[in-house]
This record gives C-alpha cells, structure tokens and sequence, in this order.
C-alpha cells in the first residue's frame, strides 16, 4: 500500500439518480455528485464549458493602457521585443504574443533568457542589449510582476514596458505603460488563477475588438491550452473553457510542429487530452528550456513546415533524453543523502555542479517521494545559487519565502512553486527558517492520502459506454482531477511482472465481472498480494485499445488486501474538488 489511508468523498445518491432522469450517463452523474456538481445546471454546464463563458479582457487592470501602447508601436513602425520565460507556459506565451503581433505587420522578435547565465525574468543586462538593438517596446509575458528595479532601468534607458503576468505580486508594482496581471492586489477581475498564456491571449482578445474569444481559440487556444495545462494551473472555471476550446483545435488541426510531438510521444491527435499533454507533449517541450534551448520549442509550436517540425522534434527529443539523464543522476543523490531521514518539514538541499535546468523537476520529485516542501539549490563556484521550490498541501511556499526575504538575492513564483537566488552563507539560515515557518503554519505534517470520488459498488457500471461518457467531462487537470475511484473485495484471479518486471499486470472480479488492471512503477513481488486473494483496488478507468479491440481497462493508482485496506469516509469533500 504506497498510501497510509484512502479517503472516499462519497456522493448524493438521491441527486446522482435525479441526473440520471435526466439524461446524463449513470457514471458521469455519480461523478459530478461526488465533485459537488448536484444540480442538473451545474452539470451541464461543467459538461459544456464554451468560449462565451470567458470574461471580457477590459476587466482586467491597465489592459486598455496595454492596447494603447501596443496599437501606436504598430503605428509607428516601432521595434516590439517579446519578452518570455523558458518554461511550457512562458515558451507559449512568446510564441502566441509574437505570432499576433507578426500578423499585425509588427517588426517583433522573441528573448527568452539564459536558464542557467540569467536566470528568471527581466534582466538589466538583457534590457539594454535590447534597446541598444533597436527596440522601443518590451512586451513581458509569463514574467515582468515583481521586477521593479528591472522596470526603473528600463524607463531610464527611455525602453517602455507592457509587462503581462500571473505570478504573485510583491507590495510595490514596476512603473511600466501598462502592468496587466489577474493578481495585482486591486484587480477586480473575476478569475485569478490565469496562466502567463491565458494572460496573453486576454491581450490579443483585447486587441481583436471585432472577434470572438471562440474565433480567437481556433487560432490560438492549442497554445493556451498547452501552457495553462504546462504549468498546473486549476482547470475550472474560465480556464476550462480555454483548455477545452484548445483541446478541439490539438485534436482536430494540429499545428506541423504539435503534431510532429505527438508522432514523437505516440499520441494520437484523437486521444490529446490533458494528461496526454502534461506527461508526454509538455515534459519534452520544457527539456528545450531546461538544456538552455527555449527558442528551440519556441520554433517547433510556430513553424509551417512538417519536414522542419520532424528535424526540430528529433532534435528536441535528444535534449529531453540527456535532461532525463541529469534529472535521474542528480536525484539518485538526492535520495542518498535522505536515506534514513524522516523529514517533518521543508527539505533544503544544495549541491555543487548539479544543472539548473532539471532543479524544478528534482524538487517537485522530492517533495512528492517525502510528502514535504522542497527546496533544490544549485551552487556555482562563486558561492551564488538558484534554486526551485515546490509545496505540498497547505503550506503556501511563496509567502514563506517573502518572510525570508532578507536572506534571498532574488525570488519569484506561486504559492506551490517558485524560484530563489541564494548566497552559499544564508542556505542553513534559510533551511533553519523555513522549518519554523512550516511548524508554525502546519498543524500536522501530511501523510501520504489518497483521494476517491466514490466506491463502484457495481462493476457493471464500468462498462465501455460509461467510461467514454467519463472522457467527454474533459479538461481534468489541477483543480479538477481525473476520476479516481475504488473497487472493494475483489478477487485477484491473475498477476503478473511486465515491463522487464518493472510493471505489474492483473485481472480482478467481482459480481461475475472480470477486469484488466494495469499497475505501473510497481513491482509485482512489492505489492504483497496473489491469486485468490480478495483485494481493494485504488484505480482511474480508461479505454484501452489492442488490435482493434477496445476493452475497459483500470489503470492502478494503489492496491491492497481488503483485510489490510485503511478507507475513511469523507462525504464533507476534500481538496481539488470542482466548485
């Protein structure tokens, strides 16, 4: 059992059945119940968030200034720099500002800085090759928010900033034309939790009076998609129905350069969805950005070309390969210095010559194996270093940083990640500081839960029809998890190693139904169980295709003998569910 306890939200049967009356399909009503989707308005309008439930761009603070200045850069003929970041969301952000603006006759270019020699966000130096090479415009996407000193430089050089953002704002905002960001603390926009590319594409919106959103998102929304997805953002609410708009466009039109990805994944533009895009699309399109490559996923998501997107996706793939590489060899050290640790706080780890660009991904690796706050630091021989962050549960990582602020050069996120720029001397005072902002602030450390919808009391219910209608709730995503739910007292009547032995195959049954499990990353000598014993099994339902035949299949997130099972009703609900 990898969970100490599986907590069941359970749902209202009275209301799943009223749901059902009227014509929802029996699982997707039992669903949406236990997500607290009880009413048949809710329901149908979760089921088909659309391009008119976006909000207008002109609610959002300074975004008529930002149109303004734009529009006489246009004007005028002026240089327009993009300015852009190297993640999934910061790489779509610059290639959705420049490809706009390209269309509008704009003379524009894309910067994206060096991961590992600039770090994150505006730079002074970058700032001044930039006005020195002509531009008169920086148009900031996915960053800009906190950089008030940068924006001060800028305005000295006579370099004017649209500064477009989603990140948490610091007290005091850069002097800019315009500082557009869902988050600015008097922003009475209606949805805050925007990706840097949701922000973005509200600009073009804004710009495009005589469009739709909808019209707007058969052009763009693949890209909105990618990063709001990229970048963990909750799909509810206005996002969901940017995610689902530009999910259409990657299944039905993919871009030359997306649909190369996909070939290179083995993904088939019927089956994108946001898992799809998280696991296997968005991982390769961020190795550009952590090797120190991002214009090369810049290029990939804008070029016209199939023969150039095959050559820039095969060279795209080798680089995911040796951050893979990095990424294994770097945590493999990770865990020998943790073995015998049990942390009851943040993780703060430092190593010499480790890359930067595979920090986030070290750190999201050890908070998610320890079930704590991590906070991976890469030292450089002049004693300086960088360093991602990542949370878990209630601990809000960004505000923890802002009260150690005095010990950081320089840092920036969200609550759940960000990004730090550290002296060698201050690490210990910084690990010392956060653990007792962390026991301050966190009443019990978490233990490793698993979250389920409800029990499938009837196996029938997982039948082919049932779990396509369960696929059509798509987007799931942050804020609005996949289905997770649980199966109890079934018979193991096969097991298997595949994989090499790394994966573990099964097939369980109950009430004379007999089902396909699949169970990777699991050992099948680890997992205590065999044939004949009555289990409790932790699953996701997909469709599962094989030589033209599809049959049910249930991908294992845990299992258990259902003697040893520790289940704990929790009908009040619990976190990610959709509201």
């Amino acid at each position: 059992m990898r969970f100490d306890e599986w907590l069941i939200r359970g749902f209202d049967r009275d209301a799943a059945i009223g749901l059902c009356r009227r014509g929802i399909n029996p699982l997707s009503a039992v669903f949406m119940c236990s997500r607290g989707l009880t009413e048949y308005d809710d329901a149908i309008n979760f089921v088909t968030a659309k391009p008119s439930d976006i909000h207008d761009p002109l609610l959002m603070d300074d975004m008529q200034q930002a149109v303004e200045r734009i529009e006489r850069a246009l004007s005028d003929g002026e240089k327009i720099v993009v300015y852009g970041d190297y993640d999934v969301d910061g790489m779509t952000s610059s290639a959705l500002m420049q490809s706009y603006l390209r269309s509008r006759g704009a003379d524009c270019e894309v910067y994206i800085p060096g991961r590992a020699e600039e770090g994150y966000g505006l730079n002074c130096a970058a700032l001044e090759q930039l006005w020195a090479g002509g531009a008169k415009l920086v148009v900031t996407v996915d960053c800009g928010i906190t950089a008030v000193e940068e924006a001060a430089f800028a305005e000295k050089l006579g370099l004017e900033l649209v500064i477009t953002d989603h990140h948490e704002c610091k007290d005091e905002l850069p002097r800019a034309a315009a500082v557009v960001d869902p988050k600015r603390p008097d922003s009475a926009y209606p949805f805050h939790p925007l990706a840097g590319v949701g922000v973005a594409f509200k600009l073009v919106c804004a710009m495009e009076r005589d469009k739709t959103a909808g019209e707007l998102l058969e052009k763009y929304g693949d890209l909105v998609a990618l990063g709001t997805i990229a970048d963990v953002m909750p799909v509810i609410g206005e996002n969901r129905a940017l995610v689902r708009a530009g999910l259409s466009k990657l299944s039905r039109n993919p871009r030359p350069g997306l649909l190369a990805l996909m070939r290179a994944s083995g993904t088939l533009p019927r089956d994108v969805n946001s898992a799809a895009i998280g696991f296997t699309i968005a991982p390769r399109l961020n190795a550009a950005g952590r090797m120190g490559c991002a214009q090369l996923s810049v290029d990939i998501l804008l070029t016209e070309d199939a023969d150039e997107a095959e050559r820039l996706t095969h060279e795209l793939c080798e680089l995911n390969n040796r951050r893979r590489e990095l990424e294994g060899g770097i945590f493999a050290e990770v865990e020998e210095r943790m073995r015998g640790v049990r942390p009851d706080g943040p993780i703060v780890m430092s190593g010499e010559n480790w890359f930067n660009g595979v920090m986030g991904i070290v750190a999201a690796r050890t908070s998610e194996r320890w079930m704590c706050p991590a906070i991976m630091i890469n030292m450089d021989e002049d004693g300086v270093g960088r360093g991602s962050c990542r949370s878990i549960g209630p601990f809000k990582m960004y505000s923890a940083l802002q009260k150690c602020c005095d010990l950081l050069i320089n840092y920036g996120g969200h609550e759940m990640a960000a990004g730090i720029t550290i002296s060698r001397d201050n690490i210990d005072e910084l690990r010392r500081r956060m653990s007792e902002i962390y026991h301050s602030e966190v009443e019990t450390h978490p233990a490793p839960t698993l979250f389920l919808d409800f029990e499938v009391k009837k196996p029938r219910l997982l039948s082919i029809a049932n779990v396509r209608a369960l696929s059509q709730l798509e987007p799931f995503g942050s804020g609005n998890l996949p289905p997770h739910m649980v199966l109890r007292e079934a018979r193991v009547a096969y097991i298997a190693p595949v994989g090499g032995g790394k994966h573990t195959r099964l097939r369980v049954e109950k009430a004379d139904v007999s089902l396909d499990c699949i169970f990777f990353a699991a050992e099948a000598d680890s997992l205590n169980i065999g044939e004949g014993d009555d289990v409790d099994v932790a699953f996701a339902p997909q469709l599962n295709e094989f030589r033209g035949r599809r049959s049910v299949q249930l991908h294992v997130i845990d299992i258990c003998r259902t003697d040893a099972t520790r289940i704990v009703k929790h009908p009040g609900g619990a976190p990610d569910m959709v509201k």
